[in-house]
């Protein structure tokens, strides 16, 4: 019996359609990013430049023809879901598939690293505490801001520590469970607007801080290094390039049964906690992917080992590249996403909450890094800042203006500390779940908040704060 399916219907190309706006958003983005003066001194990723576009004509769309671009029938015929919810949906899977990408990559350079542990790990306790303080200040910003616009959460502003902190799935999530469960109207839309604030902060605060050093004086730009090993692509003892089957997508398929062994433990999780916390543990698919990919991993070794496989088959660079598609992608759609209707009431709050991030941010961090990391300051601040108002890879289009061949242990320092920031930080995740609940909780969530800060600070600057103990100590003798 015939299903009566036909290639020619409009359901077929539906997802085709759908994924060419998305792409051709990214086109467009870099092709304004070539062409305009401006953006391309800026170092504002192509990815947020289309997000941005699509955003434009999206609601553009909405104002005259009274429907988002991607709700419009051909982008959504069919389907189970409007296509604005389709970006949503977009955005929250690639965030994990570009996690499980980068933690299935072969730890390098691991000896260089072992004797500057404490750079590390301060390095992680850095990132945390500004989670912290940006999730203190953007609560603050809200909880004045909640007696003046009545459908505004007092929780809300802990969304900034989500969008700047850990950009736009993130944002996303915390965004979206705020809107589900605690009825925040344009909740989503909300957390995507601070991510996009967060990666413009990041991209144009980033050239003015270049741009003042390099007149100065201060910051010296070395030279590059050579172009692109062929050994990068092809290691020793690694599957061949060209095989019987692509080494690309062997890649990919490694990283897709992490993600389906992900959302296994989640449901697992799920079933086993209660209805009460599923939402929040499915917000959390990027640290559940995170764990399946080293597990993955773990059995990858072993089977290595005990020689049942005789051939590596995780490749560095090839992973790279596809956590970067991934995060690409996230960022476009995530842009694209907001809904300016549901959020026109926020938009001083946005600002705000933007403004007095990034300022904020900012200064910490500049403190931070010229008292701590001295050696090498500005690489360490370029890094840091980007990475926190935007992600990781705008932290390291920053550093590679001043630091192209990754001189500096600043790049090693945001990839080692993860472990420790996710060990610190996992804490601030339970919070903010616990932030909306009501106005006491979000008063109590401020103060664990600031008393967490705190105890955080003296670990950080425990070298300065015990050395003037000592030298005290020492001139009373």
């Amino acid at each position: 019996m015939s299903s009566g399916l036909s290639f020619a219907s409009t359901n077929v190309w539906t997802i085709i359609l759908f994924m060419a706006l998305v792409m051709g958003g990214l086109l467009v983005g870099n092709t304004l990013k070539r062409y305009i003066p401006f953006l391309r001194k800026s170092l504002i990723p192509v990815s947020v430049i289309g997000g941005i576009f699509l955003l434009l004509v999206s609601t553009i769309f909405k104002f005259t023809a009274g429907e988002y671009l991607f709700n419009l029938p051909v982008f959504s015929e069919g389907a189970s879901m409007t296509g604005i919810e389709a970006l949503e949906v977009l955005t929250y899977h690639c965030l994990a598939v570009g996690f499980i990408a980068m933690t299935l990559r072969k730890s390098e350079n691991k000896g260089k690293v072992k004797g500057r542990v404490n750079e590390v790990i301060n390095t992680g306790i850095t990132t945390v505490s500004t989670y912290l303080l940006q999730g203190f200040v953007g609560l603050a910003i809200t909880v004045v801001a909640s007696f003046i616009i009545p459908s505004l959460i007092k929780a809300s502003g802990i969304i900034l520590s989500f969008g700047f902190g850990q950009g736009t799935g993130q944002a996303l999530n915390y965004g979206s469970i705020y809107e589900n469960e605690y009825g925040f109207v344009g909740g989503k839309s909300f957390g995507l607007t601070i991510a996009a604030l967060g990666f413009l902060a990041a991209s144009i605060g980033g050239v003015i801080y270049l741009n003042y050093h390099k007149r100065k004086g201060d910051i010296v730009i070395r030279e590059a290094a050579a172009q692109l090993n062929t050994e990068l692509v092809e290691e020793d003892g690694e599957v061949p390039m060209v095989d019987s089957i692509d080494k690309l997508t062997l890649q990919i398929a490694l990283v897709f049964v992490c993600y389906a062994l992900t959302f296994t433990i989640m449901t697992v999780l799920g079933k086993l906690v209660g209805k009460g916390l599923v939402t929040t543990i499915y917000g959390f698919n990027f640290l559940f992917g995170a764990l399946s990919a080293v597990i993955v991993k773990e059995i990858l070794k072993i089977l290595r080992k005990t020689k049942l496989m005789h051939r590596d088959y995780v490749n560095n660079f090839l992973l790279n590249r596809i956590a970067g598609f991934a995060f690409d992608i996230m960022i476009v759609a995530g842009i694209g996403a907001i809904r300016v209707d549901l959020i026109k009431d926020y938009w001083v709050v946005l600002l705000i909450l933007g403004i007095v991030g990034v300022l904020v941010t900012f200064l910490y961090i500049k403190l931070v890094s010229f008292k701590l990391f001295p050696k090498y300051a500005h690489e360490q601040f370029m890094v840091m800042y980007g990475m926190l108002t935007g992600t990781a890879s705008t932290g390291v289009i920053l550093l590679r203006e001043i630091d192209p061949s990754f001189e500096t242990p600043a790049s090693e320092n945001i990839v080692y500390q993860n472990f420790p920031a996710i060990l610190l930080g996992f804490p601030m995740m339970l919070v903010a779940a616990f932030c909306p609940k009501s106005a006491t909780s979000v008063y109590i969530t401020m103060g664990v908040i600031a008393l967490y800060f705190i105890v955080l600070n003296i670990i950080l600057f425990r070298s300065v704060l015990f050395k003037k103990r000592e030298k005290k100590a020492a001139a009373n003798r």
